[in-house]
C-alpha cells in the first residue's frame, strides 16, 4: 500500500495529514505554528511533531510514505527557501515537495487546473496560476508591502478603534465594550496604559468581536467592509497580470477569518471589487482542510486523483465554512 503525506503548517497550527492510495485517512498531527518566519526553530519542532504523530497514527514508518507535500506559510521568496529546504530535508521526508500554504489552499478548493485564492488568516494573501501554468503572489508580506488586514492586523483596528473611541477622535463604538471583557480589563484607561507600560502584543482573538458586533456597530462594519475590498484589490491584482479577466474559474476564499466569520460582512465587497477584473469568476468558499490540497498535489504525482479518492479525502477533511 503507497502512503501520501499532506503537511498544512500555517501561522497558528500545523496540521499533517497521511492517506493511503484509496484515500482513506490513516493519520492526523496536529501542531502549533509552522511559519518559519515567526520563529524558524519552532516552526521545524512544530512540523516536526506533526508529521511524527500523522506517522504515529497510521502505523507506518517515514519510508512508506511515497511522495509529500508541505505547504507552509512563509514560502514566499527564495530567501524562504534556503532556510526551509535544510529545514525539511532534516526530517527526511523523501520525495517531497515545499510549495507556499497559498498554493495547497487553491488546489483544495477546485478542481480545476487554474484558479486564484485569497487567505485571510492569521494574515492575507493572495495567489493565482493561469491556463499556462504561469503563476504570481501578490501580498503576503505585512501592512509595509502592501497588504492589509488578517486575524493580527484586524485585532489591532479594533484595539485602536478602541483608544480612538475614549479619546474622541471617532464615535463610540460596542467594540469598546466587548474588548474589555475579552481582555478583562475595566476601563478603556486602564487599557491603554497597561498596554503602553508592559509593550504586550495585542491578542489577535480581539478580531473576531468583529463579527460578534457589527450587525449594530458601524465601526466593525467599516473595518470589515475595508478587508473585503482589499482582498478584492489583490485578487484584481493577481487576474490582470495573469491575463485571466475573460476566465471562468475559481476564486477560493480561504483562512479562518473568511471560513469562520459572518461572510455577509466581507464577501459583498470582495465580490463587488473582483467583478471589475474578473466577471466570470466564481466565488467559493474553502470547504476542505487546506492540508487536503497538499494530499491531492502529493497524490497527483504519482497516480492522478480519482473522483473516489477525492470524494473520499472530502468526506473525511472538510470543515464547517461560511455562506456565499
Amino acid at each position: 500500500m503507497n502512503y501520501y503525506l499532506g503537511v498544512d503548517g500555517g501561522g497558528s497550527k500545523t496540521l499533517a495529514v497521511i492517506c493511503d492510495e484509496t484515500g482513506r485517512i490513516a493519520g492526523r498531527g496536529i501542531s502549533g505554528c509552522g511559519n518559519h518566519q515567526l520563529g524558524a526553530d519552532a516552526a521545524e519542532r512544530n512540523i516536526r511533531l506533526a508529521v511524527d504523530e500523522a506517522l504515529r497514527q497510521a502505523g507506518v514508518g517515514g519510508e512508506q510514505v511515497v511522495r509529500s507535500v508541505f505547504g507552509l506559510a512563509g514560502a514566499d521568496r527564495e530567501a524562504d527557501f534556503r532556510i526551509l529546504r535544510p529545514m525539511i530535508g532534516r526530517m527526511e521526508p523523501g520525495d517531497h515537495d515545499i510549495v507556499c500554504d497559498t498554493v495547497i489552499g487553491l488546489r483544495a478548493g477546485t478542481r480545476q487546473a487554474h484558479g486564484v485564492v485569497v487567505i485571510c488568516g492569521t494574515g492575507t494573501n493572495c495567489y493565482g496560476i493561469n491556463r499556462q501554468g504561469e503563476e504570481l503572489q501578490v501580498g503576503g508580506f505585512g501592512y509595509a508591502f502592501g497588504d492589509f488586514g488578517g486575524g493580527a492586523d484586524l485585532a489591532v483596528e479594533v484595539f485602536r478603534s478602541v483608544i480612538r473611541a475614549w479619546e474622541g477622535r471617532e464615535r463610540p463604538t460596542l467594540l469598546a465594550e466587548a474588548a474589555l471583557r475579552t481582555l478583562a480589563i475595566g476601563s478603556e484607561e486602564e487599557m491603554f496604559h497597561h498596554y503602553l507600560d508592559t509593550g504586550r502584543r495585542i491578542p489577535s482573538d480581539l478580531a473576531k468581536l468583529l463579527f460578534e458586533v457589527a450587525e449594530c456597530d458601524e465601526t466593525a462594519r467599516s473595518i470589515l467592509e475595508r478587508q473585503g475590498r482589499e482582498l478584492g484589490k489583490a485578487a484584481g491584482a493577481v487576474v490582470r497580470r495573469l491575463n485571466m479577466e475573460d476566465e471562468r474559474f475559481d476564486l477560493v476564499m480561504a483562512g479562518s477569518v473568511l471560513t469562520r466569520g459572518d461572510s455577509r460582512y466581507i464577501l459583498p465587497y470582495l465580490d463587488a471589487e473582483i467583478r471589475t477584473s474578473a466577471p466570470e469568476c466564481r466565488l467559493t468558499v474553502l470547504t476542505l482542510e487546506p492540508a487536503a490540497g497538499a494530499l491531492f498535489m502529493a497524490m497527483n504525482r504519482e497516480a492522478g486523483v480519482s473522483e473516489d479518492v477525492y470524494e473520499r479525502i472530502h468526506q473525511q477533511l472538510s470543515v464547517k465554512a461560511a455562506s456565499v
